[in-house]
Formats: C-alpha cells, sequence, structure tokens
C-alpha cells in the first residue's frame, strides 16, 4: 500500500480519491465454514479497506474522497451461504460512515461508500450457471447492472460534484433494495 500511494504522489503531485474496491467471497453455509475462511474474507474486504483508506488519508489534502465499496449484502441477503462476505460488506458500511466523521472534520476528507447489486464482474462470473437470472424479479429495473453504471456513480462520488456527501452509502441495484 505505502509503495503505491508513494508512487501515486510522485507522479502525481498529491492524492486526491481512493476507490477501494478489493474483494473475495466464498459462499459456504455458516456451520462449515472455518475460522481461517471466515478471517481470510474479512482481512481483504473490510480490514484491507481500512488500512488502505488509512494510509491514503495520511497523504491526502482537504477536498480529497475515498470510495468503499461494499455490497447490497452488506444491506440484504442475496440468497446464498455468504456469512463473511455479507459481515465483512455490511463492516465496511459502518466503517465509511465512522471514518467520514473523523476525517470529515479535522481533515477535510470525504468518505462514502457504494453498495452494489448484480453486475458482471469476475466474481458473479463464479456463480452458478443460472443464478443471476434467478435474481432478475428482485430487480425492479429487470437487468443486471452495467459495470459503467456502477464506475460512474464511484466517479461522481470522488469528484468535487459531490463535494456535500459524506457518510452516505448509494445503493446503486437496479431497485432490488426496496422489493
Amino acid at each position: 500500500m505505502q509503495r503505491l500511494i508513494e508512487v501515486a504522489v510522485s507522479r502525481y503531485g498529491q492524492l486526491d480519491a481512493l476507490v477501494n474496491n478489493a474483494g473475495v467471497s466464498q459462499a459456504m453455509p455458516a456451520t462449515r465454514e472455518s475460522p481461517d475462511d471466515f478471517r481470510r474474507v474479512v482481512d481483504v474486504n473490510l480490514n484491507g479497506v481500512f488500512w488502505m483508506a488509512q494510509a491514503c488519508a495520511r497523504v491526502m489534502q482537504p477536498g480529497s474522497a475515498i470510495v468503499n465499496v461494499s455490497s447490497i449484502l452488506g444491506l440484504t441477503t442475496g440468497g446464498l451461504p455468504q456469512a463473511a462476505y455479507s459481515a465483512s460488506k455490511a463492516g465496511v458500511l459502518g466503517l465509511t460512515r465512522d471514518l467520514a466523521q473523523q476525517w470529515g472534520a479535522r481533515k477535510g476528507i470525504r468518505v462514502n461508500a457504494l453498495a452494489p447489486g448484480f453486475f458482471k464482474s469476475e466474481m458473479t462470473d463464479e456463480y452458478k450457471p443460472g443464478y443471476l437470472d434467478s435474481q432478475l424479479p428482485r430487480i425492479v429495473l429487470g437487468r443486471i447492472g452495467d459495470p459503467a453504471e456502477l464506475a460512474a456513480t464511484a466517479v461522481w462520488l470522488a469528484s468535487p460534484a459531490a463535494g456535500y456527501v459524506t457518510g452516505q452509502t448509494i445503493v446503486v441495484d437496479g431497485g432490488l433494495t426496496i422489493t
């Protein structure tokens, strides 16, 4: 992390935005999930978000922005047994609110979260065949999201156009969480 930050600051003079978008998942019943399995998911999805945000906040100037990518599974269920993933993504939402409060007043850094619904991605490529189609009736817009739609929301949150938005979770799910 530190090397990445040093390269960015060296190349661009400052670090204006961070989009924390790393994640791993595993689908298994909670009764079979080992402590190591659970820790691995939480370590990447929650701890990794914290450590990267902390390292970036040390060099960010007022007006900078952090966008943490969570998931709708931090708010609802997808019908898959994903205790570690859901817990880690819910943790990202709480972490986002706390960092927004801490760093907004002291450092002038905005911190927000995205809660994506179902988008075509490397992670959804691993779902069992037919799973995404089975979720379509739950999605008000009746389709899987286009990754460009999620990216546009992240760019907005990282930009000065969202300069008065902090501590928020922006749900980008085609209406899934309202059904």
